[in-house]
This record gives structure tokens, C-alpha cells and sequence, in this order.
């Protein structure tokens, strides 16, 4: 059923007010353009780096895909013994490409696939998809409509099973491949010297032709079997390599095909890089780094990581959203105009208007900060727009600092959680980032847990942690890590000078193996208890007090640079969190909509001419509104006849009487007839069904809040 909730007027009218201001903000604020080119400037920064980190992420899988069909060229031209073997046995080089459920994103890898080919080994690509080949004569004619750059079609008349289809003088069978292969080869070897020379720099002489099924589980088993019984028979005179773009598992294969098929491919497997380590390393190069001014707040971030986990996997999507939070910011938030770069603040704090001042102090982080000074200094923040530009100046570069600070913080706080067992505060750094920004992560239960874990960590393991936190910390920006760096240093030689008797060495090491061994939730609370009872009882080592010293050195660097950023003044400027406004655009909501079209069909169509008021239904609505509407009076059970009637008194409500018979008796005919389209409309949406207890109704199927 289709279960229809009305939203409260109330909520209704606040919302169009909502939008009414944003609206207004955004088209009559002074500086429109100026926030539209720093979006734009922004966005096509971010867009790059993105296309440039997929581009990195693809590198290895392509190259692997390149080498494979080099191979399986070589193979070919070279005529060696491999290659006479495999041809006996009538084989067909395949790579199973295994890239993953998240569907969305494979149309990027294929492209990028295709154009790495066509740039390296040949000109003879072709990207088959399902929906285009639902028999093996559709699939030739893709096939070689792509290769030939020529658009074949086909006669919906013919044979099914017949592969043979003319059109334009060209004939749809593997023969006929074969001989304009031949064809095409031989043209490029009579070509001069000098283009041979220079295609040949590109394209590797008879090149293969290679056939990517971008969608394997979705390609009937008929179609494949028979394309690749026909293709083998025929693998002697066209070097073919099928490529198969597999979604869930390689066994796919095997289901799809029997054993004689599949005896016909030398298959060979590649696997792409996991959708979730796309995923962190996206999170890790735009949102963990402070080269992109704009920022998301925790629930929003939240949001976005949520419909990536449990909706598509998909890191397009993921980015898509990022961008609509990026014009969503920048639409809504007069002041986004600051939100620039480092270099650009001064230039644009000093440009403000009087009215943009005024938005300054209204934010409830500046309210904050005013209350906080003493009382000459808020008169000047409240009433000198001057002073307030020179202080917004400091505080924005403040903000700007802040960010270095607290990624290069984060980075090791990481390095530390990351290798304790059960992973208290997460594995992955953007599950630590979401807790930072959420509260005070040192205030947590998880956060404690973890430094407990960190006190029991052997000597090695220290070394190798307290080495990657100075090489984080030399290579961040910030300017207050010299300290940091020098304190890291001597905790390293300290550690390294530092001989002690081999048994603690083992108590520390059989400690944490114990930990890593039991690790459910009894075990580790009983084993954390235990060491601490026998801390109480014997005197520290000079290793373990040491060892404390450095895990309480990290927690006064986490509790000092890892405030969440809501804590710092200003950052409604960089930071969006209107959460429940990305929810709105990105989460459907096809009931809410579907009823407001057919209740309110002026919201969509903007014709004011539909609006009604109190209630009434006007005969100018289309049909399946005022059927609708009539409906939904109704009880369970709707008589049909009923319905009809008051249909047809709605519609010829505003007409006048007409005397002649035979005229009323045509109208008659063409309301009935609108009306059972109307019907046969809101079934189809799956309002009402045929009733088995009455023929002449039907049954409602939508109730509540209408």
C-alpha cells in the first residue's frame, strides 16, 4: 500500500517561510556574485583534487588491465607456442574485473578504462551494457556500431536467434567483423612510414579488439553463452579479450555459465580498491586538510557517511553531496562570502558593508565571544564597524590556524587508536574525526579506554608511534609544533638509551598479547583491573614511567588543539551543519510529494488558477486531482458509481445546461471515459485495488492524517 501522512499547516508555512528568506537572501544580499565565484572557485578546486585522487586510486588496477592485454596481444601477434596452445583449445583472454556493489561508480572506471586502451594498446574498444543487449543480434549490432563508429539497426521483425542482420549495406555477424578487421589492419600497414611510425607510437600493430561488459550479472545467460561459442570459434583470425565487470563475486561466472562455456575463457582475476578505502582517503584529502577553507559539521558529515553505509556505497554520490552542502552554504550564509582563503581575508573583512557587520554580531558564536570581554571592548565590537572588521581579521586567521593545528593533532591521536585492540574510538580516522567534532573526545568513555590501552603498549610499538607523530608534526604548517617536535624527539632517545631487565620487557609483552587475545568486552575490564592491582602493589619501571609520560604528553596535546569546532568563534562561516536541510534534499520523500501534487496540483504546476481554498475541489484541477480528492472522503469500500457521479458533478459544475439529448448523452460518454482514466491512474500508484467482495467498488488502500 501507499500510506499517505498530510504535513501540519504549521510546519507547512514555516517552511515556505524558510525558504521565502533564503530566497530573499540570496538574491538581494549586495555580494551574490561575489559568493557565487567563491563557490565556483572552490568547487572546481575541490572537483579537481577529486578527479585527480580517483584518477591515483585507478592507477594500479589499469596499469595490472594494460599489462594483461600487452600479454594477451603479444600472444597473438607473435603467433607463439601459448598462443597456438590457446587457440587450439579455442580460448578467449578475459579479465574478470571485480569492482564492487557500488554500481554508480563503475561508469567513471570504465570510462577512464576505455580512454587508457584507446590511448595505449588499441582503437577497438566497446562498452556493452545489458539493457542494450537483450539478444545476441542487439549485441552484435552494439558491438559493431561501436567499433565501426556507425549507428546499425535492427529489424524488431527478424528471428531472435538470427545473428545475421543487414542494414546499410553491413552485415551483423562475426564474419563480417572479421573481414572488416582484416580490412582496417591492412589499411593501417599500407599506410606511409611516417603515420605508421606515429601510430604505431600509440597502437600496438593488429591491435586487439577488446569487449567490456560493464554490467556482467545483469546480461541474460543465453546471450553470453552464445556470444562467446560464436567468438571462440572464430578466436584464430580476431585477436578478441573480453573484459567482464563483475559487481559481487568472480563465482558469477561459473553461475551464469556452464562448464563447456566457461572452458572457452582463460580467465584471469582483478580486483579493484574497496569502495570504503575510497571513501577515507576522499574524507582524508578534502575534509582533513586545511587547504579547502569550507568545512562540514559532525551531523552533516554524519549524514553523508550514513547514506554512503547503508543506501549505495557509492563515493560519486558522496561527492555530489559534498558539493550540494557547498551551495547550500554558500546560498544560505550571507557571511560565506569570508569563507576563503588565507590570503584573500583581509581583503574581503575590509570590504563589508554596515548590514554584513550587523550579520557578524548576530552570529550566537560572536554573541558568545563579546560576552566574554570586558565591557569597553564589547562597546567597540557592538558599535565600531572598524574595530569589528580589524577583530573579525584575527579571528578568522585564527580560525585558519586552528584547522592545521587540529588535522595534524588528529593525525596522531590516530596513530595511537589505531592499533589498540577493539579500536575503542574507531579504526578508521574519519570515525575519529566524527567524535571530535561531535564533543570534548577527551571527556568520553572511549577516550579513556583508549589511553589505557595506549599505557600498555610494548616498547616497539611506542618507538614506531612516537616516529610517525614527528614526521606528521615537521611536515604540518602550524607554527606551535616546535616544542612538540623537540619534546617527541628526546621521549625517542630517551626510549632508545633506556636498557631495562628482559623479564618486565616480557611481563609488558605478555600483557598486551593477553589483551589482544580476549578481546571481548569481560576479559579486557577484567584483564585492565588486574594490571592496575599489580601497578598499586610493586614499584613503576623506569620503561612504564616513561611510557606514561608519553601517553599523558599526547593527551595534553589532544585536549589543548582537538576542541570541536563549535567551541571557536566564528565558525559558522566555514562550518555548515544545517543537517535536517541536507536530509531534505538528499532523503525522498515520494508519499509527501505524491500527496501534495495531487491535493495541491498549484504547487507543482504554478498555476494559481488551481488553487482552492476551504476544501473545495475546482473542475479546472486535472482528473486524477479531483478523483483523488473525492476519495479520500470515502470509507474502506468505494462505490464506483458513487464516485462517479460526484465526479461528474464537479466537472460540469461551472458548465450550463444543455437541452440537446444526443449532445449530453457524447459528454456523458467522454466524462465516463476520463473518469475510468483517472482510476485506472491512482491504481496504477497504488491508492485503490478490485474489490472481491463487491464488483462495482474498490478498495482503499492509503489512510491517516489526510
Amino acid at each position: 500500500g501507499c500510506f499517505v501522512f498530510k504535513p501540519s499547516t504549521k510546519k507547512r508555512r514555516l517552511s515556505e517561510k524558510t525558504a521565502h528568506d533564503f530566497r530573499s537572501t540570496s538574491c538581494d544580499s549586495e555580494d551574490t556574485e561575489l559568493r557565487f565565484v567563491t563557490y565556483q572557485s572552490l568547487w572546481n578546486q575541490i572537483k579537481f583534487e577529486t578527479e585527480q585522487i580517483q584518477e591515483d586510486l585507478n592507477k594500479q588496477l589499469l596499469d595490472n588491465l594494460v599489462s594483461f592485454l600487452s600479454r594477451s596481444h603479444s600472444d597473438f601477434h607473435e603467433k607463439t607456442t601459448k598462443w597456438t596452445c590457446r587457440m587450439k583449445f579455442r580460448e578467449i583472454p578475459t579479465a574478470a574485473l571485480v569492482l564492487g556493489v557500488n554500481v554508480t561508480d563503475h561508469d567513471l572506471t570504465f570510462r577512464s578504462l576505455s580512454d587508457v586502451l584507446q590511448d595505449n594498446i588499441t582503437p577497438y574498444v566497446a562498452l556493452l551494457e545489458a539493457k542494450d543487449c537483450p539478444g545476441i543480434k542487439n549485441l552484435m549490432q552494439k558491438l559493431m556500431g561501436q567499433l565501426m563508429n556507425c549507428d546499425i539497426e535492427v529489424d524488431s521483425m527478424e528471428d531472435e536467434d538470427c545473428v545475421q542482420v543487414s542494414r546499410n549495406g553491413i552485415r551483423c555477424s562475426m564474419p563480417s567483423l572479421i573481414s572488416w578487421y582484416e580490412s582496417v589492419t591492412k589499411k593501417t600497414d599500407s599506410e606511409t612510414p611516417s603515420k605508421k611510425r606515429n601510430s604505431s607510437s600509440r597502437h600496438w600493430q593488429s591491435p586487439p579488439v577488446v569487449v567490456i561488459f560493464k554490467d556482467m550479472e545483469s546480461f541474460t545467460t543465453k546471450v553470453l553463452q552464445d556470444f562467446i561459442v560464436i567468438s571462440s570459434q572464430h578466436i584464430s583470425e580476431l585477436p578478441l579479450v573480453l573484459i567482464f565487470g563483475i559487481a559481487t563475486s568472480p563465482m558469477i561466472i561459473h553461475r551464469l555459465l556452464p562448464h563447456s562455456v566457461s572452458s572457452l575463457l582463460c580467465i584471469e582475476l582483478f580486483q579493484s580498491l574497496s569502495c570504503k578505502e575510497h571513501l577515507s582517503t576522499i574524507i582524508d584529502k578534502l575534509l582533513l586538510t586545511s587547504r579547502f577553507p569550507f568545512k562540514l559539521g559532525e551531523k552533516v558529515l554524519q549524514v553523508l557517511i550514513n547514506i554512503f553505509l547503508y543506501h549505495d556505497f557509492s563515493v560519486q554520490n558522496f561527492v555530489k553531496g559534498f558539493q550540494l552542502c557547498i551551495v547550500e552554504h554558500f546560498y544560505s550564509q550571507p557571511l560565506s562570502v569570508l569563507c576563503c582563503h588565507l590570503v584573500d581575508i583581509k581583503k574581503r573583512v575590509y570590504s563589508l558593508s554596515h548590514d554584513q557587520c550587523e550579520n557578524i554580531r548576530r552570529l550566537p558564536s560572536f554573541r558568545r565571544y563579546v560576552e566574554k570581554q570586558e565591557s569597553g571592548k564589547q562597546i567597540e565590537l557592538l558599535t565600531n564597524d572598524s574595530f569589528l572588521k580589524e577583530e573579525t581579521q584575527k579571528l578568522l586567521e585564527d580560525l585558519h590556524a586552528y584547522h592545521e593545528n587540529y588535522v595534524s593533532v588528529l593525525r596522531c591521536l590516530h596513530v595511537f587508536t589505531s592499533s589498540l585492540p577493539k579500536y575503542p574510538l574507531g579504526k578508521q580516522i574519519r570515525e575519529l574525526h566524527c567524535a571530535c567534532l561531535e564533543n570534548r573526545v577527551w571527556e568520553t568513555e572511549e577516550y579513556e579506554s583508549s589511553l589505557q590501552l595506549a599505557r600498555m603498549l610494548n616498547k616497539t610499538d611506542l618507538l614506531t608511534m612516537l616516529q610517525q607523530c614527528v614526521e606528521i608534526l615537521m611536515s604540518s604548517s602550524g607554527k606551535e609544533f616546535d616544542k612538540a617536535v623537540e619534546k617527541l624527539k628526546e621521549f625517542l632517545t630517551q626510549f632508545q638509551n633506556l636498557e631495562e631487565a628482559s623479564q618486565e620487557q616480557d611481563v609488558s609483552v605478555s600483557s598486551q598479547k593477553e589483551l589482544q587475545k580476549k578481546t571481548d568486552l569481560y576479559h579486557l575490564q577484567k584483564t585492565l583491573l588486574e594490571l592496575k592491582e599489580s601497578r598499586r602493589s610493586k614499584k613503576l619501571t623506569k620503561f612504564e614511567m616513561l611510557r606514561f609520560e608519553v601517553v599523558d604528553y599526547i593527551d595534553r596535546l589532544v585536549r589543548k588543539y582537538l576542541v570541536p569546532a563549535d567551541n571557536r568563534t566564528l565558525h559558522e562561516i566555514v562550518y555548515f551543519n544545517a543537517a535536517t536541510v541536507l536530509r531534505g534534499h538528499l532523503n525522498a520523500a515520494p508519499r509527501t510529494a505524491l500527496h501534495t501534487a495531487l491535493n495541491n496540483p498549484h504547487w507543482y504546476l504554478k498555476n494559481q488558477a488551481l488553487k482552492c481554498d476551504g476544501g473545495c475541489i475546482s473542475n479546472k484541477a486535472p482528473d486524477i486531482c479531483i478523483v483523488y480528492k473525492l476519495h479520500l472522503e470515502c470509507g474502506r469500500l468505494i462505490n464506483l458509481v458513487d464516485w462517479l457521479e460526484a465526479f461528474s458533478t464537479v466537472v460540469t459544475a461551472a458548465e450550463e445546461p444543455n437541452a440537446d439529448a444526443a449532445s449530453s448523452d457524447q459528454v456523458d460518454d467522454i466524462i465516463h471515459a476520463r473518469f475510468i482514466r483517472a482510476v485506472s491512474e491512482l491504481e496504477l500508484l497504488g491508492f485503490i485495488k478490485p474489490s472481491k467482495q463487491k464488483t462495482d467498488h474498490v478498495a482503499r488502500l492509503t489512510w491517516g492524517g489526510c
